[in-house]
């Protein structure tokens, strides 16, 4: 989103919130005043800056499609061409999920997304309990909403007894579900995330 030779990027919310429950209103006053924007995909875009105070002014908008999240080549751009890249306040899944995980907050690693493939997902959680023993480091990685359960019972399957793992799902929303416990406890609890955003936590 450029505005005067600079980049804002601007945060949405994790979920079907409206804007102003989680997005400051500066931020939200700054969305009104622009008129050309960057977005992943257009639909998702339309709804959410009509929400943020657009409504009736997206037809006259510039709204420029296929920059994947989170636009990394569109920042690194920017930087080369000396632009002045801006990010602006508002949710993060990634640092609020560590920030209520009770996991180690000083030193931690987000290794994105797993393999799809069971067994090469089983063999990249063991490497990442691996890591986060030796270094006593909280892992931190995401998954495709439809395969959440196939992660969490490829989690119990592999991890140590001890590893603590935690589960952070709707983020900021009213049906928010954030817990931390040992892999032991978690077999008991017998939990079905269901096909919702969510971050995966482990320390080992």
């Amino acid at each position: 989103m450029t505005d005067l030779g600079k980049l804002y990027l601007i945060p949405s919310p994790l979920g079907d919130n409206d804007p102003a429950e989680v997005i400051p209103a500066p931020v939200l006053d700054l969305i009104c005043r622009l008129d050309t924007f960057v977005v992943e995909e257009l639909r998702t875009a339309r709804r959410y800056l009509s929400k943020a105070g657009l409504k009736g002014r997206i037809e006259g908008l510039r709204l420029c499609e296929a920059v994947a999240d989170p636009g990394a080549p569109l920042v690194a751009l920017c930087h080369r061409k000396g632009i002045q890249v801006v990010p602006l306040t508002g949710p993060s899944s990634i640092m609020l999920a560590l920030m209520a995980s009770g996991l180690n907050g000083q030193s931690f690693a987000f290794c994105g997304y797993l393999p799809a493939k069971a067994d090469q997902r089983r063999d990249a959680i063991r490497s990442i309990e691996k890591t986060s023993v030796s270094k006593r480091q909280t892992q931190i990685f995401i998954e495709t909403p439809y395969r959440n359960d196939a992660m969490f019972a490829d989690l119990l399957g592999v991890c140590k007894g001890t590893t603590r793992i935690c589960v952070a799902a709707d983020i900021t929303l009213p049906s928010a579900y954030i817990k931390t416990m040992s892999a032991e406890r978690w077999k008991k609890e017998k939990l079905v995330i269901g096909k919702r955003p969510c971050v995966f936590l482990i320390l080992a």
